[in-house]
């Protein structure tokens, strides 16, 4: 079950903010009111704020505070596949920087303020368009009008291959011991080099295509085991997340183990 945890925080903001004004505004002012006649321990008894209030006030800044931090600052994800591999690891904690792309509205998605669009190379947090409801982490490759191709292995950006560099045969470890053997290479997305993973020999998804006004095509590092573009095609600019920036945790839930050298590593 996949929960909508900005309408949950939006609502949780709106009860206990509610609760919290409502009593200061009315129901306060009458418990005053009702006290100013009566002897000391009574006046404390009904002076004394209800217990549903109490809570709503303590917790309706630290709510509000986490709203709009994750709203408009940054997000946590935590990466649950290999399809960004080398990249990202599984068990990776990262954040997303939130207004990378423009300030949009919690749970409406509706950008109020534009800021900056995508770049080629940029590693992108966003709504799966065939469930809006799950997030998915790739790497842009294509941005509008943009010929994507891709043939043996190899990327074509507007009809030029994009160079790749073997630099070895990758080694796995924990939850990404799947991924050992394949071929560890360096891709110049245009003057972004990234780390990327293919299988030569291993059947791929192959095809090309321009990407349309107001939407990005979308590819995996760990190319032969990533749905991405190449499936569900490209994705559009009102389904962006975000720009995944920094590694701030990983738990190798496989190993049983934090790797301290990930944390703080920023995502290029």
């Amino acid at each position: 079950m996949n929960f909508d945890f900005p309408l949950i925080l939006v609502l949780a903001t709106f009860i206990t903010g509610a609760l919290w004004g409502l009593d200061a505004l009315l129901l306060a002012p009458r418990r005053r009111q009702r006290a100013a006649a009566l002897p000391e321990p009574e006046r404390e008894r009904v002076l004394k704020e209800p217990v549903l209030v109490e809570y709503a006030r303590a917790f309706f800044p630290v709510i509000l505070i986490v709203l709009l931090l994750r709203s408009f600052l940054a997000e946590p994800f935590r990466i649950p596949s290999g399809s960004m591999m080398p990249t990202l690891l599984v068990g990776d904690f990262i954040l997303v920087n939130k207004f990378a792309y423009g300030i949009r509205l919690p749970v409406l998605n509706t950008k109020i303020i534009e800021v900056g669009e995508p770049q080629r190379g940029d590693v992108v947090v966003f709504r799966y368009p065939e469930d809006p409801s799950v997030d998915y982490i790739k790497r842009v490759v294509g941005v509008p009008g943009d010929r994507v191709a891709y043939r043996d292995k190899i990327l074509y950006i507007n009809g030029k291959p994009m160079p790749q560099e073997v630099i070895g045969t990758y080694v796995g470890s924990g939850a990404g011991i799947a991924s050992t053997g394949a071929s560890h290479r360096i891709e110049d997305l245009m003057g972004v080099r990234h780390e990327i993973l293919v299988r030569p020999g291993v059947p791929g998804v192959e095809g090309e295509t321009v990407v349309p006004p107001g939407h990005y095509f979308m590819m995996g590092d760990n190319r032969d085991n990533s749905r991405d573009s190449r499936y569900f095609g490209p994705v559009p600019e009102q389904n962006l997340v975000g720009k995944a920036f920094m590694i701030w945790m990983n738990w190798d839930a496989t190993a049983k183990r934090i790797t301290w050298r990930r944390i703080g590593e920023t995502i290029h």
